[in-house]
């Protein structure tokens, strides 16, 4: 049994900075697992990476904060 098993209304959010200004972020899905992602954070003035764990590509490589986050779908 699977996560999605248990919670087949959610999706995995990438949230990233967005360029219109502070304060506003942008999300875009991602295909797997909350816990299938790892996120490293870049030191002041460097990227950020979002990795897949399980195909081991980084997946976004940016301007940070960066979060990985449930989200319930809209019905």
């Amino acid at each position: 049994m699977s996560q999605e098993d248990f919670f087949p209304e959610q999706s995995t959010i990438l949230r990233t900075p967005s360029w219109l200004g502070r304060g506003v972020t942008e999300e875009s899905e991602l295909p797997l697992s909350l816990g299938d992602y790892k996120v490293t954070p870049g030191a002041p003035g460097e990227w950020w990476t979002v990795t897949s764990l399980k195909a081991g590509e980084v997946v976004y490589g940016g301007v940070g904060p960066v979060e990985i986050l449930r989200k319930r779908a809209s019905t």
